[in-house]
């Protein structure tokens, strides 16, 4: 090696090592963003639940690193911020709330916050982000995810772009009366205010951290290790389409009523296309998606496709193309107007998981985990309360699917049975895995979950879930795994089916037990 190679070569190193540090450094923030949130948090949802993401952004507001928060929250912070600033300027002092779909929010209980960056010298640096799921800002129902709702204002408090803070001033009357001044209000604004305090304590110690780490090193090398952070991402991608013989892929799935959601992924020369053509027209009642919420999906799937451990950043997005049909379930109509957009809330929730399986069906990459978040709510005029119920996750070439997890779009904790009985008027009754309802093969699917809850007062209970009429599938001759069953417990004892997606008044006494989907199996026996 000639003493120009060995110099070439000490270089190159020397640059990984340092993009390697930079790397941590800006992960390190994104973390503390978190820490510091669920820290100060008061909700059960955020603080216990961990229903929350924290992530840091570039100077043009692409998704650089995110703390190992929640995939569908993470994969749109970058397309809520990009729309964001298109409504709204961020200056010195500014941060800016939005929940709205129009804008990149997943669905209303979900709060986003922004706040750019500035350098002592006043250049932007960056910004910093945070998204915490409420679980109650209002609509028709406590928890805010009546199953029935056609259209946005009945899911809950529409919140459009506003500033939460200008110029250093907080517009917290602003901010309660938009709670509280709507066709449903939330009913625990109390809560509210609390979390939206922790958020933006949040964003302050991001910015802070993001500041200190440019006083440090200068903005020019910040600014040089993130674009090398996004570009290391691209050419991860790269590679790892290199290994897939180029062509068209294509699956497709339908949900328990029967509209299709269909994609066709053609790789070509470390390029990607993927076209959602013929998914089904906007949906009657609250399986909607969004950009953001298809943006999501095919940043987490990308991200499993690449073998190495880099953060989720849209450098990963560089050379793919995504054509998305007007007038889907994908890709609704939105205006500022929530009375004259469609309901939204399951179609970040039940439509990202049902979507990030068909991207996973086509690639052949795994079969069908459960597949839906299992969302139950519970409330009445004082209270909400949410949370999700793991599953059985799918098998996959070489190994088994897990047992009573969450998989894919949603990362968050269960409520301890602790804290679940102090805090609200119910027992927990049951809480195990559903044995056998995992898909068979040589490699088997996870089982699902048993939750059975015994209630002590009148309360209106709503259920929104995927996979209990269509079978999680398994692939490569594997079985599918089992759907998910839910049956209401008359106080009397007498048993009741329950749908899917329903809500019912239950009366104190009465019990509801949720038994959730299986994994599908992958290969022969």
């Amino acid at each position: 090696m000639t003493r120009r190679e060995k110099t070439g070569a000490r270089q190159a190193h020397g640059e990984a090592v340092e993009l390697e540090l930079f790397t941590n450094r800006f992960s390190a923030i994104a973390e503390e963003m978190g820490a510091q949130l669920q820290r100060t948090a008061f909700s059960v949802n955020v603080k216990e639940r961990l229903d929350f993401s924290c992530a840091l952004l570039d100077a043009d507001a692409e998704l650089l690193v995110n703390a190992p928060h929640i995939p569908v929250h993470l994969g749109s912070l970058g397309v809520c911020a990009r729309l964001v600033l298109e409504k709204l300027p961020l200056e010195p002092g500014d941060v800016i709330m939005t929940n709205h779909p129009r804008y990149g929010g997943s669905h209303l209980p979900d709060v986003t916050l922004l706040s750019a960056v500035f350098s002592d010298e006043g250049e932007r640096i960056g910004y910093v982000i945070n998204r915490a799921h409420h679980a109650e800002i209002g609509g028709k129902r406590p928890g805010s995810m009546p199953p029935d709702a056609r259209s946005l204002e009945e899911e809950g408090v529409v919140i459009t772009p506003m500033y939460l803070v200008k110029g250093g001033e907080a517009k917290w009357e602003a901010v309660e009366g938009l709670f509280t001044q709507c066709l449903y209000p939330t009913r625990s604004l109390a809560e509210n205010m609390a979390d939206l305090n922790a958020a933006l304590a949040s964003l302050r110690s991001g910015a802070e951290a993001l500041q200190q780490l440019t006083r440090a090193h200068g903005l020019p090398k910040v600014k040089h290790y993130m674009a090398a952070l996004k570009n290391m991402a691209a050419q991860a991608l790269e590679e790892a389409l290199a290994a897939i013989p180029p062509g068209e892929y294509s699956a497709e799935e339908r949900l328990d009523d029967g509209s299709r959601l269909a994609a066709r992924i053609n790789i070509q020369q470390g390029a990607l296309d993927i076209d959602f053509s013929g998914t089904a027209p906007v949906h009657p009642h609250n399986l909607n998606a969004n950009i953001s919420i298809v943006y999501s999906v095919v940043l987490y799937v990308l991200r499993l496709l690449v073998k190495k451990d880099i953060p989720l950043n849209e450098g990963l997005m560089r050379r793919v193309r995504i054509h998305l049909p007007e007038g889907s379930l994908l890709h609704p109509h939105f205006e500022d107007d929530g009375a004259k957009c469609p309901a939204v809330v399951g179609g970040n929730t039940e439509v990202s998981q049902r979507l990030t399986d068909t991207l996973l069906k086509a690639l052949g990459m795994a079969a069908c985990s459960q597949g839906t978040m299992n969302n139950f709510l519970f409330g009445n005029a004082r209270f909400g309360y949410y949370e999700t119920i793991g599953g059985g996750a799918g098998a996959g070439p070489g190994f088994a699917g897990r047992s009573a997890v969450h998989q894919h779009m949603t990362n968050t904790r269960i409520t301890d049975p602790e804290e679940l009985e102090l805090r609200y008027p119910v027992r927990l009754l049951r809480f195990a895995i559903r044995r056998g309802s995992g898909g068979v093969g040589e490699w088997p699917g996870g089982d699902g979950i048993i939750r059975e809850f015994l209630f002590l007062e009148a309360v209106e209970m709503t259920l929104l879930s995927q996979h209990r009429v269509e079978a999680p599938y398994g692939m490569a001759g594997g079985g599918p795994g089992l759907p998910g069953v839910q049956m209401l417990i008359h106080a009397g004892g007498t048993e009741e089916p329950l749908a899917g997606m329903d809500s019912r008044a239950l009366l104190p006494g009465d019990g509801v037990r949720i038994e959730t989907p299986g994994g599908g199996g992958w290969a022969d026996v």
